[in-house]
């Protein structure tokens, strides 16, 4: 956990780039990412030159020219305002864009970078803030750059980019990674989803980083995520590299109209929250997707590319748009029967529709499956989230203390507690899926539904399909006794009055 002393001065950075004319978050978060990024780059060297004084042999991968180099972060930090600022912009940024040719997913990423920070005073308040903290804690990195991240909710359009968190966590927690999952995200955007599954396998498999092999398997080759926007690959990667990841696969890639022949069943874990832009032209749209489904709807041709991302066996949690579960086009029909009948469906977790307030108020749900090429699909898991623990409303501010948030909240929750956080009690129930959950009513929560009930109702996916509403008995009685019940009541009402009267005298 930063502190909050540490928040009020990324607060009062963030209030600087606003009046100094910059007002789009991400365009904040993208100038602090640079000069993250070039500290990091000056901390990689000086370790590099302590082993090769303890070794006395020359310095390896040398990135600057030698410790008084002015483009190095120790060094340009140490001048004056106006110095730095001219250093930073003439020396800095031009050595930025000259890194992509290095290999690293980082300084392919940093190539486009372009210095846009106003003036000396706004570059000194920044880099004096970046230096207080301590980069060797990974926890403070990431929670700092979450942090960051957080303010893209108020945003406006630019909200899209990010997926509240706990959803996130709960997402992850219901597919536990292992440590030997290759992990995915075809529309990683800041690469949330990805950095909540390496944030999970350290602390359920912390084993994984003792083991030389699965430690470079989890550095090197472990996560895996596409985007079309520069901002946010380099958002992404930076929010990877603070949360200890040393070389994840963060690339550039148009997912849909590339296609996915190259990187068919290549993973085994999908996580995502794939945009839901409408429709693509059939011209633009590649052509193995539209071997799975025929259509030009995003969220469909999305669900057709995790299908031909994931390796058999492979499994994956997606949120898609409700109209997904129940809409009536030949298309919409088709993939709900393929994720059925040729796939293993295993569940469906109904959102409400304040999660993604302010900036977007659409109903969506979680898709759970696993691809099998075979079918599998027994019984469905049914789920209605009706709270996260956040208010619905465009404020989405927290209904509990912090120890009783998220999906392991350190307190346990009362039945009060639970009508305003599900996530605790939604994992649970997932987990006893095939045991205990297949004896529940469908007046409950949690249900399953057997796959021969949801093919009979042409593949409807949707909750309330499914759902039985409690009647309450209703007692009849015959009129006569009604009305001798009312005459009754008359008379009481009569003498009150009467009563209250002579009080009143």
């Amino acid at each position: 956990m930063i502190t909050g002393e540490l928040k009020s001065k990324v607060d009062q950075v963030w209030n600087a780039f606003w009046s100094g004319g910059i007002s789009n978050p991400l365009e904040v978060i993208e100038q602090i990412t640079y000069l993250l990024f070039i500290r990091r780059l000056d901390e990689l060297q000086t370790m590099a030159e302590n082993k090769a004084n303890r070794t006395g042999k020359p310095v390896e991968g040398a990135i600057f020219t030698g410790p008084d180099d002015e483009r190095r972060w120790k060094n340009f930090r140490q001048v004056g305002p106006n110095e730095m600022f001219t250093i930073v912009a003439t020396e800095v940024f031009p050595f930025l864009q000259t890194l992509g040719g290095e290999g690293s997913t980082y300084s392919t990423h940093m190539k486009d970078a372009r210095f846009t920070i106003p003036n000396a005073g706004l570059l000194t308040r920044v880099v004096d803030m970046l230096a207080e903290i301590p980069m060797v804690d990974r926890d403070t990195n990431g929670d700092l750059y979450e942090y960051m991240l957080g303010k893209i909710a108020s945003a406006g359009q630019n909200g899209q980019f990010r997926t509240p968190r706990h959803i996130i966590q709960l997402m992850v927690e219901m597919m536990a990674p292992t440590a030997k999952d290759d992990i995915c995200d075809p529309a990683c955007g800041t690469a949330g989803f990805l950095v909540g599954a390496s944030e999970y396998l350290r602390r359920d498999h912390p084993e994984l980083l003792l083991d030389a092999e699965s430690n470079r398997h989890f550095h090197h080759s472990m996560f895996h995520g596409y985007d079309f926007d520069g901002t946010m690959l380099r958002i992404g990667s930076m929010n990877m590299l603070l949360h200890g990841i040393e070389a994840p696969d963060i690339r550039y890639r148009d997912s849909l109209s590339d296609g996915a022949s190259g990187d068919a069943e290549l993973y085994s874990l999908i996580l995502a929250n794939p945009p839901f832009a409408g429709s693509l032209d059939y011209e633009s749209t590649a052509k193995d997707l539209q071997q799975i489904v025929k259509t030009k709807k995003t969220e469909l041709l999305f669900l057709a590319l995790f299908l031909r991302l994931l390796k058999i066996g492979g499994r994956a949690a997606v949120i898609v748009p409700d109209g997904v579960l129940f809409g009536s086009s030949k298309a919409h029909k088709e993939l709900r029967r393929t994720l059925v009948e040729n796939q293993k469906l295993d569940g469906v977790v109904k959102l409400p529709s304040g999660v993604f307030k302010p900036y977007a108020g659409v109903s969506t749900a979680i898709l759970m499956f696993t691809k099998t090429g075979v079918g599998g699909t027994d019984n469905v898991w049914f789920y209605e989230l009706t709270a996260d623990g956040w208010s619905l409303d465009d404020k989405r501010g927290p209904l509990l203390s912090d120890d009783k948030l998220g999906v392991r909240p350190t307190s346990p929750l009362n039945d009060g507690d639970h009508a305003k956080n599900n996530l605790p009690d939604a994992l649970k129930r997932w987990r006893g899926r095939d045991e205990e959950e297949r004896s529940d009513e469908r007046t409950a929560q949690s249900f399953c539904v057997p796959k021969a009930d949801i093919a009979a109702h042409g593949y409807d996916l949707s909750l309330n399909r499914y759902k039985e509403v409690v009647h309450k008995e209703v007692e009849h009685r015959a009129p006569l006794e009604i009305i001798a019940d009312l005459e009754a009541l008359e008379g009481d009402i009569q003498q009150g009055l009467a009563e209250l009267k002579a009080a009143l005298r």
